[in-house]
């Protein structure tokens, strides 16, 4: 099992103790692109050209658990897309 699959697990066996960094690496992995916010804003927006979702995440220590949640389900997506 690779390093970024074990990330993934773990991310999705513990949505409520995630850490910015540790998603923004998983979402990289899978294709998403990253745009970061403009002034006054602290969320992030990523997108992926096969899905017609954004997600919006904010650069917070932990990230909430809700924010994790759409980031696994917008991957998930992906895969089913994939298969």
């Amino acid at each position: 099992m690779s390093k970024l699959s074990k990330l993934y697990n773990q991310i999705v066996c513990n949505p409520k103790d995630v850490d910015f960094d540790e998603l923004d690496k998983v979402l990289r992995q899978y294709g998403f692109k990253c745009r970061q916010p403009r002034k006054g804003s602290s969320h992030y927006i990523y997108h992926h050209p096969d899905l017609p979702d954004l997600i919006s995440i904010p650069k917070a220590r932990p990230v909430k658990a809700i924010y994790v949640k759409d980031a696994i389900a917008a991957i998930e997506k992906l895969k089913e897309k994939g298969e």
